[in-house]
């Protein structure tokens, strides 16, 4: 297990996520006296999942969305 102080943990931030990233944990230390873990969150690489097109046709729009949201005669009260 490795071990940083906040300072040091602060100032390479993202070296200290590669390790975590490749499985190590890291103990971080205020003053030498350890506060904290730093772990990884799950085994292994998820990655994105995500299936282009997955929720085509799920969405119905029922309203002109080219039309304003307020009526026309509004519009000059948020000119002042």
């Amino acid at each position: 297990m490795k071990q940083a102080n906040i300072g040091e943990l602060k100032n390479n931030l993202s070296k200290f996520i590669s390790i975590v990233e490749q499985g190590e944990t890291i103990e971080t230390r205020k003053r030498n006296v350890p506060i904290a873990l730093l772990v990884p969150h799950g085994i292994g690489h998820a990655g994105n999942r995500t299936k282009l097109g997955c929720g085509l046709g799920t969405v119905q729009v029922n309203v002109d969305l080219t039309e304003p949201l307020i009526p026309e005669k509004s519009w000059d009260m948020l000119l002042r």
